[in-house]
């Protein structure tokens, strides 16, 4: 195998573990909400990313149900 086909292969398996980490982790929330934001209202620039996290966070709250612990 030559060594570029090597590096290749190896950028392409590093591209999908930093792919799939950023879904796991919610990164790629605040991207599609950016998204959905500009076309859905264009004029109103979309919240900050600490901004978006809180009421996230909030929205969260709200919806998920009382625990015990």
């Amino acid at each position: 195998m030559s060594a570029a086909r090597l590096l290749s292969g190896l950028r392409r398996g590093l591209g999908a573990v930093r792919w799939y980490l950023r879904e796991v982790s919610g990164e790629t929330a605040y991207d599609r909400y950016c998204d959905r934001h500009r076309r859905t209202r264009p004029a109103v620039p979309p919240p900050s990313r600490r901004e978006f996290q809180r009421m996230r966070a909030r929205r969260q709250e709200r919806e998920s149900p009382s625990r015990c612990c």
